[in-house]
Protein backbone atom coordinates (compact mmCIF):
# COMPACT_ATOMS: atom_id res chain seq x y z
CA UNK A 1 0.00 0.00 0.00
CA UNK A 2 1.36 3.45 -0.87
CA UNK A 3 0.79 6.94 0.48
CA UNK A 4 -2.04 7.55 -1.96
CA UNK A 5 -3.87 4.30 -1.29
CA UNK A 6 -7.33 4.01 0.26
CA UNK A 7 -6.48 5.30 3.73
CA UNK A 8 -5.32 8.67 2.37
CA UNK A 9 -8.75 10.23 2.76
CA UNK A 10 -12.20 9.33 4.00
CA UNK A 11 -13.77 9.72 0.56
CA UNK A 12 -11.37 7.19 -0.97
CA UNK A 13 -11.60 4.73 1.91
CA UNK A 14 -12.15 1.04 1.49
CA UNK A 15 -15.18 0.51 -0.72
CA UNK A 16 -15.13 -3.18 0.08
CA UNK A 17 -14.69 -2.45 3.80
CA UNK A 18 -17.26 0.31 4.28
CA UNK A 19 -18.24 -0.77 7.79
CA UNK A 20 -14.58 -1.02 8.83
CA UNK A 21 -13.81 2.43 7.42
CA UNK A 22 -16.85 4.06 9.00
CA UNK A 23 -16.10 2.50 12.37
CA UNK A 24 -12.43 3.51 12.29
CA UNK A 25 -12.92 7.06 10.99
CA UNK A 26 -15.61 7.72 13.59
CA UNK A 27 -12.85 7.35 16.21
CA UNK A 28 -9.57 8.39 14.56
CA UNK A 29 -8.05 10.86 12.12
CA UNK A 30 -5.19 9.52 9.97
CA UNK A 31 -1.87 11.29 9.36
CA UNK A 32 1.38 10.72 7.52
CA UNK A 33 3.24 7.46 6.86
CA UNK A 34 5.78 6.33 9.46
CA UNK A 35 6.96 3.20 7.63
CA UNK A 36 6.03 0.48 5.18
CA UNK A 37 6.44 -3.30 5.02
CA UNK A 38 5.71 -6.11 2.59
CA UNK A 39 2.03 -6.33 3.50
CA UNK A 40 1.52 -3.40 5.86
CA UNK A 41 1.86 0.34 6.28
CA UNK A 42 2.30 2.23 9.55
CA UNK A 43 0.79 5.70 9.86
CA UNK A 44 0.30 8.17 12.65
CA UNK A 45 -3.31 8.58 13.77
CA UNK A 46 -5.06 10.80 16.30
CA UNK A 47 -7.97 9.82 18.54
CA UNK A 48 -10.67 12.44 18.09
CA UNK A 49 -12.01 12.34 21.64
CA UNK A 50 -8.64 12.86 23.37
CA UNK A 51 -6.40 14.35 20.64
CA UNK A 52 -3.85 11.63 21.54
CA UNK A 53 -1.49 10.30 18.87
CA UNK A 54 -1.06 6.60 18.10
CA UNK A 55 0.68 4.40 15.54
CA UNK A 56 -1.74 2.76 13.10
CA UNK A 57 -0.61 -0.49 11.45
CA UNK A 58 -2.69 -1.17 8.32
CA UNK A 59 -2.42 -4.81 7.21
CA UNK A 60 -3.43 -5.48 3.61
CA UNK A 61 -4.86 -8.99 3.46
CA UNK A 62 -4.70 -8.97 -0.36
CA UNK A 63 -1.10 -7.81 -0.70
CA UNK A 64 -0.15 -10.99 -2.54
CA UNK A 65 2.84 -11.71 -0.27
CA UNK A 66 0.93 -14.56 1.41
CA UNK A 67 -2.62 -15.82 1.24
CA UNK A 68 -5.25 -13.62 2.89
CA UNK A 69 -6.23 -16.45 5.25
CA UNK A 70 -2.64 -16.97 6.37
CA UNK A 71 -2.07 -13.24 6.97
CA UNK A 72 -5.33 -13.03 8.93
CA UNK A 73 -4.43 -16.09 11.03
CA UNK A 74 -0.98 -14.71 11.86
CA UNK A 75 -2.45 -11.30 12.68
CA UNK A 76 -5.07 -12.80 15.00
CA UNK A 77 -2.33 -14.81 16.75
CA UNK A 78 -0.25 -11.64 17.18
CA UNK A 79 -3.22 -9.80 18.69
CA UNK A 80 -3.92 -12.66 21.10
CA UNK A 81 -0.31 -12.71 22.26
CA UNK A 82 -0.18 -8.91 22.60
CA UNK A 83 -3.23 -9.09 24.88
CA UNK A 84 -1.42 -11.64 27.07
CA UNK A 85 1.55 -9.29 27.57
CA UNK A 86 -0.33 -6.02 28.05
CA UNK A 87 0.55 -3.43 30.72
CA UNK A 88 4.30 -4.02 30.77
CA UNK A 89 6.27 -0.74 30.49
CA UNK A 90 8.77 -2.23 28.02
CA UNK A 91 6.31 -3.94 25.67
CA UNK A 92 4.35 -2.06 22.99
CA UNK A 93 0.72 -1.57 24.00
CA UNK A 94 -2.10 -2.47 21.63
CA UNK A 95 -4.98 -0.01 22.06
CA UNK A 96 -7.51 -0.93 19.38
CA UNK A 97 -8.26 -3.46 16.62
CA UNK A 98 -10.50 -3.03 13.55
CA UNK A 99 -11.06 -6.04 11.31
CA UNK A 100 -12.60 -6.05 7.83
CA UNK A 101 -12.69 -8.24 4.73
CA UNK A 102 -9.62 -6.70 3.07
CA UNK A 103 -7.75 -4.89 5.86
CA UNK A 104 -6.98 -5.16 9.55
CA UNK A 105 -6.14 -2.00 11.55
CA UNK A 106 -4.01 -2.30 14.70
CA UNK A 107 -3.71 0.84 16.83
CA UNK A 108 -0.56 0.90 18.98
CA UNK A 109 0.95 3.41 21.35
CA UNK A 110 3.26 5.83 19.53
CA UNK A 111 7.00 5.68 20.20
CA UNK A 112 8.45 8.99 18.93
CA UNK A 113 12.05 7.89 19.51
CA UNK A 114 11.89 5.49 16.56
CA UNK A 115 13.78 2.20 16.32
CA UNK A 116 16.78 1.22 18.41
CA UNK A 117 18.42 0.28 15.09
CA UNK A 118 18.26 3.88 13.84
CA UNK A 119 19.42 5.23 17.20
CA UNK A 120 22.41 2.89 17.15
CA UNK A 121 23.23 3.87 13.56
CA UNK A 122 23.28 7.50 14.70
CA UNK A 123 25.39 6.80 17.81
CA UNK A 124 27.55 4.01 16.22
CA UNK A 125 28.10 2.33 19.62
CA UNK A 126 26.82 2.91 23.15
CA UNK A 127 28.57 3.24 26.48
CA UNK A 128 28.30 0.46 29.05
CA UNK A 129 26.02 2.69 31.12
CA UNK A 130 23.51 3.14 28.28
CA UNK A 131 23.84 -0.49 27.26
CA UNK A 132 23.15 -1.55 30.85
CA UNK A 133 19.97 0.55 30.95
CA UNK A 134 18.69 -0.73 27.61
CA UNK A 135 19.55 -4.39 28.23
CA UNK A 136 17.97 -4.33 31.69
CA UNK A 137 14.71 -3.17 30.10
CA UNK A 138 14.92 -5.72 27.28
CA UNK A 139 15.59 -8.58 29.68
CA UNK A 140 12.79 -7.42 31.99
CA UNK A 141 10.40 -7.58 29.05
CA UNK A 142 11.76 -10.97 27.93
CA UNK A 143 11.38 -12.34 31.47
CA UNK A 144 7.76 -11.08 31.50
CA UNK A 145 7.09 -12.72 28.10
CA UNK A 146 8.71 -16.01 29.12
CA UNK A 147 6.74 -16.12 32.38
CA UNK A 148 3.62 -16.19 30.19
CA UNK A 149 5.02 -19.14 28.22
CA UNK A 150 5.65 -17.11 25.04
CA UNK A 151 8.64 -17.12 22.66
CA UNK A 152 9.19 -13.88 20.69
CA UNK A 153 11.53 -15.43 18.04
CA UNK A 154 12.46 -12.14 16.35
CA UNK A 155 14.23 -9.93 18.88
CA UNK A 156 16.51 -7.42 17.13
CA UNK A 157 17.15 -3.64 17.25
CA UNK A 158 14.59 -3.04 14.44
CA UNK A 159 11.87 -4.55 16.65
CA UNK A 160 12.74 -2.44 19.67
CA UNK A 161 11.25 1.07 19.76
CA UNK A 162 12.18 4.07 21.90
CA UNK A 163 9.78 6.46 23.59
CA UNK A 164 10.45 10.17 24.11
CA UNK A 165 12.66 9.40 27.16
CA UNK A 166 14.63 6.64 25.39
CA UNK A 167 12.85 3.87 27.29
CA UNK A 168 12.55 0.75 25.15
CA UNK A 169 9.40 -1.00 23.89
CA UNK A 170 9.60 -4.48 22.36
CA UNK A 171 7.32 -4.71 19.34
CA UNK A 172 6.47 -6.91 16.32
CA UNK A 173 5.08 -10.10 17.84
CA UNK A 174 4.27 -11.42 14.34
CA UNK A 175 6.54 -14.46 14.81
CA UNK A 176 5.80 -14.93 18.52
CA UNK A 177 4.31 -18.28 19.54
CA UNK A 178 3.34 -20.15 22.67
CA UNK A 179 6.17 -22.24 24.10
CA UNK A 180 4.13 -25.46 23.77
CA UNK A 181 3.45 -25.01 20.03
CA UNK A 182 5.68 -27.87 18.88
CA UNK A 183 4.88 -27.43 15.15
CA UNK A 184 5.84 -23.72 15.09
CA UNK A 185 8.97 -24.33 17.17
CA UNK A 186 10.26 -26.73 14.51
CA UNK A 187 10.33 -23.99 11.85
CA UNK A 188 13.33 -21.79 11.04
CA UNK A 189 11.86 -18.33 11.54
CA UNK A 190 13.56 -15.04 12.38
CA UNK A 191 16.41 -12.84 11.14
CA UNK A 192 19.62 -14.74 10.22
CA UNK A 193 22.11 -12.71 12.27
CA UNK A 194 20.05 -13.19 15.45
CA UNK A 195 19.09 -16.85 15.04
CA UNK A 196 20.19 -19.24 17.77
CA UNK A 197 22.07 -22.44 16.77
CA UNK A 198 19.11 -24.67 17.68
CA UNK A 199 16.84 -22.73 15.30
CA UNK A 200 19.26 -23.41 12.45
CA UNK A 201 19.59 -27.07 13.41
CA UNK A 202 15.86 -27.80 13.05
CA UNK A 203 16.15 -26.51 9.48
CA UNK A 204 19.35 -28.40 8.62
CA UNK A 205 18.97 -31.74 10.41
CA UNK A 206 16.25 -34.30 10.97
CA UNK A 207 15.09 -35.54 14.39
CA UNK A 208 16.16 -32.33 16.13
CA UNK A 209 14.06 -31.40 19.20
CA UNK A 210 11.93 -28.23 19.03
CA UNK A 211 13.61 -25.09 20.30
CA UNK A 212 12.13 -22.81 22.95
CA UNK A 213 12.57 -19.66 25.02
CA UNK A 214 16.40 -19.78 25.11
CA UNK A 215 16.40 -18.53 21.49
CA UNK A 216 15.32 -15.11 22.81
CA UNK A 217 18.24 -15.05 25.26
CA UNK A 218 20.67 -15.77 22.41
CA UNK A 219 19.19 -12.81 20.50
CA UNK A 220 19.66 -10.64 23.61
CA UNK A 221 23.35 -11.56 23.64
CA UNK A 222 23.71 -10.57 19.98
CA UNK A 223 21.91 -7.27 20.66
CA UNK A 224 24.12 -6.46 23.66
CA UNK A 225 27.30 -7.23 21.73
CA UNK A 226 26.08 -4.95 18.91
CA UNK A 227 25.18 -2.11 21.27
CA UNK A 228 28.63 -2.07 22.86
CA UNK A 229 30.77 -2.00 19.70
CA UNK A 230 28.34 -1.21 16.88
CA UNK A 231 28.67 -4.45 14.91
CA UNK A 232 27.20 -7.93 15.56
CA UNK A 233 29.31 -10.91 16.68
CA UNK A 234 28.67 -13.32 13.79
CA UNK A 235 28.24 -11.09 10.74
CA UNK A 236 29.87 -12.11 7.46
CA UNK A 237 29.21 -10.99 3.90
CA UNK A 238 28.89 -14.66 2.98
CA UNK A 239 25.77 -15.86 4.75
CA UNK A 240 26.82 -19.53 4.85
CA UNK A 241 29.95 -18.52 6.82
CA UNK A 242 27.87 -16.43 9.21
CA UNK A 243 25.48 -19.33 9.82
CA UNK A 244 28.42 -21.69 10.36
CA UNK A 245 29.89 -19.32 12.96
CA UNK A 246 26.50 -19.19 14.71
CA UNK A 247 26.17 -22.99 14.76
CA UNK A 248 29.67 -23.28 16.26
CA UNK A 249 29.29 -20.29 18.61
CA UNK A 250 32.39 -18.84 16.98
CA UNK A 251 32.90 -15.18 17.91
CA UNK A 252 35.53 -13.08 19.67
CA UNK A 253 36.15 -9.80 21.49
CA UNK A 254 38.75 -8.27 19.15
CA UNK A 255 41.15 -5.47 19.98
CA UNK A 256 40.99 -2.51 20.02
CA UNK A 257 37.16 -2.25 20.09
CA UNK A 258 36.80 -4.44 23.18
CA UNK A 259 39.85 -3.20 25.08
CA UNK A 260 37.82 -0.71 27.12
CA UNK A 261 34.81 -2.97 27.75
CA UNK A 262 34.58 -4.48 31.24
CA UNK A 263 34.97 -8.18 31.95
CA UNK A 264 31.50 -8.31 33.54
CA UNK A 265 29.96 -7.12 30.25
CA UNK A 266 31.90 -9.77 28.32
CA UNK A 267 30.93 -12.43 30.86
CA UNK A 268 27.17 -11.91 30.47
CA UNK A 269 27.57 -11.99 26.68
CA UNK A 270 29.46 -15.29 26.96
CA UNK A 271 26.64 -16.74 29.08
CA UNK A 272 23.95 -15.69 26.60
CA UNK A 273 25.83 -16.94 23.53
CA UNK A 274 26.18 -20.55 24.67
CA UNK A 275 25.52 -23.04 21.86
CA UNK A 276 23.79 -25.57 24.14
CA UNK A 277 20.41 -23.99 25.04
CA UNK A 278 20.17 -26.05 28.26
CA UNK A 279 23.35 -24.33 29.52
CA UNK A 280 22.37 -20.85 28.38
CA UNK A 281 21.54 -18.27 31.04
CA UNK A 282 17.83 -17.45 31.59
CA UNK A 283 16.32 -13.95 31.60
CA UNK A 284 15.97 -14.06 35.39
CA UNK A 285 19.58 -15.20 35.86
CA UNK A 286 20.78 -12.51 33.45
CA UNK A 287 18.99 -9.79 35.44
CA UNK A 288 20.79 -11.00 38.58
CA UNK A 289 24.18 -10.91 36.84
CA UNK A 290 26.93 -8.71 38.26
CA UNK A 291 26.79 -6.49 35.16
CA UNK A 292 23.45 -5.07 36.30
CA UNK A 293 24.57 -4.74 39.92
CA UNK A 294 22.56 -4.94 43.09
CA UNK A 295 20.74 -2.04 44.71
CA UNK A 296 20.92 -2.45 48.49
CA UNK A 297 18.01 -1.18 50.62
CA UNK A 298 19.09 0.77 53.77
CA UNK A 299 17.97 -0.95 56.97
CA UNK A 300 17.67 2.14 59.17
CA UNK A 301 17.59 5.94 59.24
CA UNK A 302 21.18 6.00 60.51
CA UNK A 303 22.28 3.89 57.57
CA UNK A 304 20.51 6.31 55.21
CA UNK A 305 22.32 9.30 56.68
CA UNK A 306 25.71 7.62 56.40
CA UNK A 307 24.91 6.63 52.83
CA UNK A 308 23.94 10.20 51.91
CA UNK A 309 27.11 11.56 53.51
CA UNK A 310 29.23 9.14 51.51
CA UNK A 311 27.43 10.08 48.30
CA UNK A 312 27.95 13.79 48.98
CA UNK A 313 31.65 13.24 49.65
CA UNK A 314 31.90 11.14 46.47
CA UNK A 315 30.30 13.94 44.43
CA UNK A 316 32.84 16.44 45.77
CA UNK A 317 35.71 14.10 44.87
CA UNK A 318 34.35 13.55 41.37
CA UNK A 319 33.92 17.31 40.86
CA UNK A 320 37.52 17.99 41.89
CA UNK A 321 38.83 15.21 39.64
CA UNK A 322 36.77 16.51 36.73
CA UNK A 323 38.15 20.03 37.12
CA UNK A 324 41.71 18.63 37.18
CA UNK A 325 40.89 16.63 34.07
CA UNK A 326 39.71 19.77 32.25
CA UNK A 327 42.94 21.61 33.13
CA UNK A 328 44.94 18.63 31.89
CA UNK A 329 43.06 18.61 28.60
CA UNK A 330 43.81 22.28 28.07
CA UNK A 331 47.49 21.97 28.92
CA UNK A 332 48.21 18.64 27.26
CA UNK A 333 46.36 18.36 23.98
CA UNK A 334 46.41 14.82 22.61
CA UNK A 335 48.86 14.51 19.75
CA UNK A 336 49.66 11.76 17.29
CA UNK A 337 52.72 11.27 15.20
CA UNK A 338 52.42 11.06 11.42
CA UNK A 339 53.63 7.46 11.62
CA UNK A 340 50.85 6.53 14.08
CA UNK A 341 48.19 8.19 11.96
CA UNK A 342 49.51 6.46 8.84
CA UNK A 343 50.12 2.95 10.15
CA UNK A 344 47.29 2.31 12.63
CA UNK A 345 44.89 5.21 13.29
CA UNK A 346 42.14 2.80 14.34
CA UNK A 347 44.05 1.67 17.43
CA UNK A 348 43.41 5.04 19.12
CA UNK A 349 40.02 5.24 20.81
CA UNK A 350 39.29 8.88 19.96
CA UNK A 351 40.29 8.47 16.32
CA UNK A 352 38.38 5.19 16.11
CA UNK A 353 35.20 6.93 17.23
CA UNK A 354 35.68 9.68 14.65
CA UNK A 355 36.34 7.17 11.85
CA UNK A 356 33.28 5.06 12.75
CA UNK A 357 31.01 8.11 13.04
CA UNK A 358 32.12 9.43 9.64
CA UNK A 359 31.58 6.00 8.06
CA UNK A 360 27.99 5.92 9.29
CA UNK A 361 27.40 9.53 8.23
CA UNK A 362 28.59 8.82 4.70
CA UNK A 363 27.04 5.37 4.22
CA UNK A 364 23.96 5.50 6.49
CA UNK A 365 21.60 5.12 3.51
CA UNK A 366 23.29 1.80 2.71
CA UNK A 367 22.79 0.33 6.19
CA UNK A 368 19.73 -1.79 5.41
CA UNK A 369 17.27 -3.38 7.81
CA UNK A 370 16.79 -6.44 5.64
CA UNK A 371 17.82 -9.97 6.50
CA UNK A 372 21.31 -9.42 5.10
CA UNK A 373 22.17 -6.69 7.58
CA UNK A 374 25.42 -5.09 6.58
CA UNK A 375 26.24 -2.41 9.15
CA UNK A 376 29.16 -4.60 10.24
CA UNK A 377 30.87 -4.04 6.89
CA UNK A 378 31.56 -0.47 7.95
CA UNK A 379 33.78 -1.83 10.72
CA UNK A 380 36.13 -3.75 8.44
CA UNK A 381 39.03 -1.43 8.84
CA UNK A 382 41.39 -2.06 5.92
CA UNK A 383 42.03 1.00 3.77
CA UNK A 384 40.88 1.19 0.16
CA UNK A 385 44.14 2.88 -0.89
CA UNK A 386 47.38 2.90 1.03
CA UNK A 387 48.26 6.51 0.36
CA UNK A 388 51.80 6.23 1.60
CA UNK A 389 53.00 3.01 -0.02
CA UNK A 390 50.91 2.72 -3.14
CA UNK A 391 50.37 6.15 -4.63
CA UNK A 392 53.46 5.86 -6.82
CA UNK A 393 52.68 2.26 -7.74
CA UNK A 394 48.98 3.07 -8.15
CA UNK A 395 48.09 -0.29 -6.66
CA UNK A 396 44.64 -0.28 -5.04
CA UNK A 397 44.12 -2.09 -1.75
CA UNK A 398 40.89 -3.79 -0.68
CA UNK A 399 37.98 -1.64 0.36
CA UNK A 400 36.62 -1.91 3.92
CA UNK A 401 33.53 -3.30 2.22
CA UNK A 402 35.31 -6.47 1.12
CA UNK A 403 36.26 -9.53 3.15
CA UNK A 404 39.90 -10.10 4.07
CA UNK A 405 39.88 -13.51 2.39
CA UNK A 406 38.91 -12.19 -1.04
CA UNK A 407 41.81 -12.09 -3.44
CA UNK A 408 40.39 -9.68 -5.99
CA UNK A 409 38.49 -6.44 -6.02
CA UNK A 410 34.75 -6.46 -6.67
CA UNK A 411 32.94 -3.26 -7.47
CA UNK A 412 29.31 -4.40 -7.37
CA UNK A 413 28.76 -3.45 -3.70
CA UNK A 414 30.71 -0.24 -4.03
CA UNK A 415 28.41 0.88 -6.80
CA UNK A 416 25.53 0.88 -4.33
CA UNK A 417 27.09 3.83 -2.54
CA UNK A 418 27.02 6.00 -5.60
CA UNK A 419 23.21 5.98 -5.65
Amino acid sequence: MTVGDPISSHTESFLQDTKLADSFYATYDVGHVLGTGASSTVRICTKKSTDENFALKIIDLNSGVESADLIRTECIREVEILRKVTNHPNIIQLHDVFEGDAYIFLVFELCPGGELFDYLTKMVALSEKKTRSIMRQILNAVYFIHERDIVHRDLKPENILLDSELNIKITDFGLAVMNNDRKELMETRGTPGYLAPEVLKVGYYENEPPYGQPVDIWACGVIMYTLLVGCPPFWNRKEHLMLRHIMQGQYSFPSPEWDDISETAKDIIRKTLVVDPSKRITAKEALNHEFFGQISIPSSVGTCKRLLARRRFRKYCISILFIRFLYKLREQAMSFSLQQLTNDPYSHKKLRKIIDSLSFDVYSQWVKKAEDQNRAALFENSLRFDLINNVDKQTPCRSPLFDDDESKLEFTDAEEFSD
